[in-house]
């Protein structure tokens, strides 16, 4: 069973090309649009790794991080922030809540991938 990757965008762009490389380099990857889909596919799909975008409609990425983090069922799912402000203060706080990285916005997909396979691995 391949490693499983649920990327979580507002972005259509976003969502499109990274499902289609992770795909492509063998990881099982779902999508989500929103915080509040991001959390329903978490706990029906349970990934091993989550991108998540900071700014989204609903829900935002801290949020579902913290609500990820706060669920003692998903403490073995990783996440990655997604963020188009840069800024230390929002790198913090996705630390503070417990993302295993982040990812500043406008970023190469390529980099994103090696990302993913240095938590998860090679599918």
């Amino acid at each position: 069973m391949s490693p499983s990757v649920l990327v979580v965008d507002d972005e259509p762009n976003i969502l499109l090309s990274l499902e289609f490389l992770l795909r492509q380099v063998g990881y099982d990857v779902r999508v989500a649009r929103d915080g509040d889909a991001a959390l329903e596919a978490v706990a029906q799909f349970r990934p091993g790794l989550v991108l998540l975008d900071v700014m989204m409609p609903k829900r935002d990425g801290f949020d579902v991080c913290r609500a990820i983090r706060s669920n003692p069922d998903w403490q073995d799912v990783r996440v990655i922030m997604l963020t188009a402000r840069g800024r230390e203060v929002e790198r913090e706080k996705s630390l503070t809540l417990g993302a295993d990285g982040i990812v500043s916005k406008p970023f190469s997909t390529r980099d994103v991938v090696e990302k993913v396979r240095g938590i998860l691995g090679t599918p």
